[in-house]
């Protein structure tokens, strides 16, 4: 019987790849995340992750907030919302948007999304027919990689400097481009401490970069995580707050200034976007949570964010410090990083010919880790680059995790020149 059972159990076992989409059959798990999972229960020091400090969490407030909206505002917190967002919470960020960024803006040109990662998913939803020319910085945000993706466009990639994207080489692209019958859908750039490089685009390109979306008939999708966290140099408004035409579209998040958990995001843009943007969420989630727009709101209401950001620069500032010291203590001949003015992230360059996709295991075995450059390109092209997080350990531990590092590469180079 039970021979027969095992018979029985195996011939009629599901094939389950032909019930998925083709779409599902294409979806690859993050190379990135696989890696990370050797780090998880060790005594490895991560400056791999992109997490804020659980440190600047502001429970106790939170706490007050959440008894008081559960008092006064249960009916409404607890309820479904509409698609666009809770109304009070629209209008705070769009006077945050005026009163910090000069980005003029009503209700109408906003959508509250959950978290910024669905933002991105909704623009490719919106904007994106397969074959459609998508331009990025080279190197940008994997998980926006990830989400248009999906979409299928076609990925063009432009380098960046110290001073964000190459503008020079993005109008050679263009004009290359239009040569060959093609126009591009639109630029995805992190105009602010850009993940993952950290590097800031500066003024003059920014309106060199609406001079082009004009010139060649495009749109921009500004992302802006980090723009707080500024521990050095002078503050820079976003592109948005140039855009008269309405070429741009304006990404925030509460994540690195209130807490990630509360998965509260933002696009600002022209209404007619905004509205297309607002159907495709309605198949999504049909809103999102009420209950953690309420207390946002109520948590920018009170003044609590203005206090809160100089709490978290204060906290972080050190933390990039450290690191940036470190890097120049331990590193040998031949690295370099990019020196940011905040943010979250470093972005380290070894020699040619060190993989860091490769050394990734070395460096976990020697306590160690990071997440590999490769993955921050569309086409895998660099190899021997990396991205480094300051905000979630402690100074000591950046230190350490820095030394220990260089370790591990002084040991590939030695290993490359036999």
């Amino acid at each position: 019987m039970k021979e027969r059972s095992i018979e029985k159990t195996e011939a009629l076992s599901l094939k389950h790849e032909k019930f998925f989409s083709k779409k599902a059959l294409e979806m690859k798990a993050s190379e990135t995340r696989e890696l990370l999972k050797l780090v998880e229960n060790s005594n490895v020091i991560s400056l791999a992750g992109g997490m804020p400090a659980p440190e600047t969490f502001p429970v106790d407030i939170i706490g007050e907030i959440t008894q008081e909206v559960i008092k006064n505002h249960a009916a409404q917190a607890l309820q479904y919302g509409t698609t666009n967002g809770f109304t009070p919470l629209r209008n705070a960020i769009v006077e945050w948007m005026k009163k910090k960024y000069s980005v003029q803006i009503s209700k109408d040109n906003l959508i509250i999304t959950t978290g910024s990662q669905q933002a991105l998913d909704l623009i490719g939803r919106v904007f994106i027919n397969p074959g459609d020319v998508v331009i990025a910085e080279a190197p940008t945000y994997l998980s926006a990689l990830q989400a248009f993706e999906y979409y299928k466009p076609e990925f063009v990639q432009i380098p960046l400097d110290d001073e964000g994207i190459r503008i020079d080489l993005l109008e050679e692209k263009l004009k290359e481009l239009k040569s060959q019958g093609k126009s591009v859908k639109f630029v995805y750039t992190i105009s602010i401490f850009q993940n993952p490089a950290g590097v800031t685009m500066s003024e003059k390109r920014r309106k060199e970069i609406l001079e082009l979306a004009s010139q060649y008939d495009f749109i921009i999708i500004e992302d802006n995580p980090y723009g707080e966290l500024r521990y050095s140099g002078s503050p820079i408004r976003p592109i948005k707050s140039w855009d008269d035409d309405g070429r741009v579209l304006y990404l925030g998040t509460l994540s690195k200034v209130l807490a990630p958990g509360f998965r509260i995001g933002w696009i600002a843009g022209d209404p007619r976007f905004i509205n297309k943007l607002e159907i495709a969420k309605q198949s999504v989630d049909l809103c999102t949570s009420t209950f953690n727009q309420v207390i946002a709101w109520k948590y920018i209401e009170g003044g609590y964010l203005d206090k809160q950001i100089p709490k978290i620069v204060e906290f972080y500032k050190p933390r990039r410090d450290a690191m940036l010291k470190a890097l120049e203590d331990f590193m040998p001949e031949g690295v370099k990083w990019t020196k940011p003015e905040g943010g979250m992230f470093i972005w380290v360059t070894a020699p040619e010919g060190i993989d860091t996709k490769l050394m990734f295991e070395k460096a976990v075995a020697k306590g160690v880790a990071y997440v590999p450059g490769e993955a921050f390109y569309a086409h895998r092209e660099v190899k021997n680059a990396m991205r480094l997080n300051f905000t979630y350990v402690s100074e000591e531990k950046i230190r350490e995790g820095i030394s220990r590092l260089a370790e591990t590469i002084k040991e590939e180079i030695k290993k490359s020149k036999i």
